[in-house]
Parts: structure tokens; C-alpha cells; sequence
């Protein structure tokens, strides 16, 4: 029985999907202004293990990240800098992809952006209109009334009483000392110079909370599974989504609302306000890489403030570098395994299904990840010592084997690539030339290789257990119709 706490009554509650067997999953995804920081990408790779383990477990996703690709921030850069909107936030929807490819990232089935969705916008918003539910203000601007919607303020936990009712809050994001009418639709004035829509609405463009509701809506549907973000996102974002969805469909707009915690950095909340945020490019210049960040970030318990200090990159590495440490020692005692079976074989069964029973039953526990992966290190242990009395025939070693790699890198992805099955001729020939370049010190000679190979889509990453590859997303532009390709 999978259980998650919903943010939507604090509880924690038995999962149990709209359509047996599937999974629809929203995920707000940056607001490409600006390089997300590591504490978003906290946020990201939570939901990224969330989808995997439902994936594990069976369940068919489909999962849909947007890109906030217009709003107050952007525009005031864009007119203030005198920057194209689209090419703007195109550098930083890229620099975004870079990221997730760099982490290990299982791509979205979708990553819309909220400029491609007006249409969906101004349709909302005029049904919200027609209820009566929103109204006009003096400036043709339109805002929700929070006072028609009964349940506002009950997944952020504001009191009705609290509420400034008839008050208006025009800015895309405030706090709940300023619970009021928020904007749908903001009326064409002077500081938004070239950035407008021309609509039925009048000549203007939207709010920020009104872009998710269209793209979840258009693409998941009215009502859905499973909607995430950081908990910064729970009011107001996520409130307004709920009241200006429901307003508009009369249903229940999702059934659990999953929210993961901040990323602290030496005790202190990461932002980019605050000048104390460190980017995934600023580790990936110092040499860090990304199977030890998204180590790191997933280490935690999402539902609770994860500390990055600086220690922190080194245990993950120290952690990454012992689990593939163990994977590498049994491929290479399988290549050398004489005995098909030993008479350690019941004892790795037994082994096997305790750790497999923690490991599941953790995750099943509100993606409990810490539990989870201790369990894996028990298993981890217990194997090492197995190894080292030479116990274990190929059957057994498969089935730790099959353990490593479906049940756990299939869910938090810190394997390094093995496996050259994959590979074309050259591109193994290359990797082969670059190893021995390597060994013999040519530093040069290597550095010419590792481009040549990132010229193939092939990255080389230099690890403590030595040279392993992945295959590099394809980069596109990632624009109108933009579908990511797979690694």
C-alpha cells in the first residue's frame, strides 16, 4: 500500500489513482528568467524519484512540467533590457535541459510553456466571468473573487476570517498576509511595453496562477492524480490554482497535492534574493558530478529541510562511489564465477527479500528515501562480505545483480553506465583510445578524445572507479512543440 502526505489535510493518506493502473502527474516546473538554483532542483529530482517509483511499482505516468515562460519578473526584465521575450527565456529553458540531463533526469511526457496556452487562459477565464466567480476592475483588469470559492485557504491553511475580502493583489506572487482577489487577466499599461496579448479579454496578458490551471488542465485533464512543487508554491500558487480550476469546473480539481521542503545552505533558506544560492553550472565547473548532486538531493526525506554544507558533495560521492564500487565487484566476480550455485545461494535469497520488503515498504511510506537507501546499504555490506569469502556462485550474483540496477537505479539513478551494448563501433573505439591515453597520461590526447566523443552525444565522466559514459540528451530548441529527446 503506497501512502504519501497530502498537503490538501496534512495527512497521511493510502494512494489510490483515478484510473486503475495510471498516473497523472503535474509538476510546476522554473520560471526561465534566471539558472534555478540547487534548492529547485531539490523540488525537481523529489518529483523525478516520486515518478520513477511509481513507474517501478507499475503504474503507468504521464507527466506534465510547465515552463512559466511569461511573468512579472520576465517582463520586467525583457523591457528593461530591451530583450526579445521568447529568445530570453530560450537561453534559460536550455541551460534547464542542460541540468536534467546532467542529473540523470526521466524526461516529462510534456513541458509546455505557458505562452503556447493563452487560448485555454482567456476560455477559463471568461467561464469564471460568466459564474460570476470573477469580475472586472477599473483598469480592465480581471481578478478572482476568493470570497465566491468556500474552501479558499484550506490546503495553506488560512482562516475565512483572515481573508481581505474586496481587497486586490495585482502581483504575481505575495504572502498570506495579503489573501486577496488575485489577478487572472492584467490589462495592457506602459511597463509591459511589447509583451501583450490581443484577446476577447481585451489587450493585456495573464497572471501567473492562471498559466498552470490551463496547461494541467488542457493536457492531464479537469481532474487529475498527483500535483507537486516546492512548499513555496502552496500559497499562493497552488491555492489559486485550486480555487480558479474548481471555480471553472465545478469538480475536484486534484486528489493529492505533494509539496517538498527547502534547501538549506549552511542553516539558512537558499534564494536567489538572498545572494546565497549556488547554481547546478557553478558544481558542474568545480568538477562535482552529477550522480553525486543528485545523490545529495535525494538523500533526505523530501518532506523535511535538507542542509547543504560543505561536506555535503563529498559523503554523497562517498556514498555514490560505494554502491558502484559493489556493482563493479560483481560484474567482475560474475565474469570470473566458475560455480553456477553455492551453497551461500539461500542465504543471498533470504538477504534479498528482507532488503527488498525495507527498501519497497519505505518508499511505499510517504517516499521515505533515507530508509530506503539504508536498506540498500545494508544490502551493500552484507554483499561486500560475501564477496570477500569468494561465496557466491553466477546465480546469486545475478540476482544482486538484478536487485542494483531494476530495483534500485531504476528509482534514484546513481549507477554509472557499464554496459557497451549500446555503443557504435566508433564511438567504442574512441572510448577504448581515450582509457588507454589515460593510463598513459596524455592528458591532451584525452581532452581531443572526450570532445570528439561529446561531438557523438557521447559524455565521459572520470570516476573514482574509473571511466564511465552516458549517452547526452539531443539538444532542440525548446520552444513551440518542443519534445525532449530521451538519453
Amino acid at each position: 500500500m503506497i501512502r504519501f502526505t497530502n498537503t490538501l489535510g496534512h495527512n497521511l493518506e493510502q494512494f489510490d489513482t483515478i484510473t486503475p493502473g495510471e498516473v497523472k502527474l503535474y509538476t510546476c516546473g522554473p520560471t526561465v528568467w534566471n539558472y534555478p538554483h540547487i534548492g529547485n532542483y531539490r523540488t525537481f529530482l523529489f518529483e523525478d524519484l516520486l515518478k520513477r517509483f511509481l513507474k517501478y511499482r507499475g503504474f503507468k505516468v504521464t507527466h506534465v512540467m510547465n515552463l512559466t515562460d511569461v511573468d512579472d519578473r520576465i517582463i520586467k526584465i525583457c523591457n528593461e533590457k530591451g530583450y526579445d521575450l521568447k529568445e530570453f527565456t530560450e537561453k534559460y529553458a536550455k541551460a534547464f535541459f542542460d541540468d536534467l540531463n546532467f542529473l540523470s533526469v526521466d524526461l516529462a511526457d510534456e513541458y509546455p510553456r505557458a505562452t503556447e496556452y493563452v487560448s485555454k487562459m482567456v476560455e477559463i477565464i471568461q467561464g469564471l466571468l460568466d459564474k460570476g466567480i470573477a469580475y472586472h476592475s477599473d483598469d480592465g483588469s480581471i481578478y478572482y473573487s476568493i470570497a465566491k470559492f468556500s474552501r479558499y485557504g484550506e490546503l495553506s491553511g488560512i482562516k475565512r476570517d483572515e481573508l481581505k475580502v474586496g481587497a486586490r493583489v495585482r502581483v504575481d506572487d505575495y504572502g498570506k498576509d495579503s489573501a486577496e482577489d488575485f489577478a487572472l487577466w492584467k490589462s495592457w499599461d506602459e511597463q509591459d511595453g511589447k509583451i501583450f496579448w490581443e484577446t476577447s479579454l481585451g489587450k493585456g496578458r495573464p497572471g501567473w496562477h492562471i498559466e498552470c490551471s490551463a496547461m494541467s488542465m488542457k493536457l492531464l485533464g479537469e481532474h487529475f492524480d498527483i500535483h507537486t512543487g516546492g512548499v513555496d508554491n502552496i500559497f499562493p500558487h497552488h491555492e489559486n490554482e485550486i480555487a480558479q480550476s474548481e471555480g471553472f469546473t465545478g469538480k475536484k480539481f486534484v486528489n493529492y497535492w505533494l509539496h517538498s521542503e527547502h534547501l538549506l545552505i549552511n542553516e539558512t533558506k537558499m534564494a536567489k534574493r538572498l545572494g546565497n544560492f549556488v547554481t547546478v553550472k557553478d558544481l558542474r565547473d568545480r568538477g562535482i558530478e552529477g550522480k553525486t548532486l543528485r545523490y545529495f538531493l535525494l538523500s533526505g526525506h523530501y518532506r523535511y529541510q535538507l542542509n547543504f554544507a560543505e561536506n555535503s558533495l563529498e559523503q554523497a560521492a562517498a556514498s555514490v562511489k560505494r554502491i558502484n564500487e559493489f556493482v563493479s565487484r560483481l560484474n567482475d566476480s560474475l565474469q570470473s564465477s566458475v560455480d553456477k550455485t553455492r551453497a551461500t545461494d539461500s542465504e543471498v535469497i533470504l538477504l534479498l527479500e528482507k532488503s527488498r520488503e525495507k527498501y519497497v515498504s519505505a518508499l511505499e511510506n510517504d517516499l521515505d528515501a533515507p530508509t530506503a537507501l539504508a536498506a540498500v546499504f545494508d544490502l551493500v555490506t552484507e554483499g561486500n562480505r560475501l564477496l570477500d569469502k569468494g561465496n557466491l556462485g553466477s546465480r546469486s550474483i545475478e540476482a544482486l545483480l538484478d536487485f542494483m540496477r531494476k530495483d534500485f537505479d531504476s528509482v534514484f539513478a546513481v549507477l554509472y553506465q557499464t554496459s557497451d551494448e549500446s555503443l557504435g563501433v566508433l564511438e567504442s573505439t574512441l572510448l577504448a583510445e581515450r582509457k588507454a591515453a589515460r593510463d598513459s597520461k596524455d592528458w591532451k590526447k584525452s581532452d581531443e578524445l572526450r570532445s570528439r566523443l561529446i561531438s557523438l552525444g557521447i559524455e565521459v565522466q572520470d570516476t573514482p572507479i574509473g571511466q564511465k559514459w552516458r549517452r547526452m540528451m539531443k539538444s532542440r530548441t525548446p520552444g513551440a512543440g518542443f519534445e525532449p529527446t530521451r538519453p
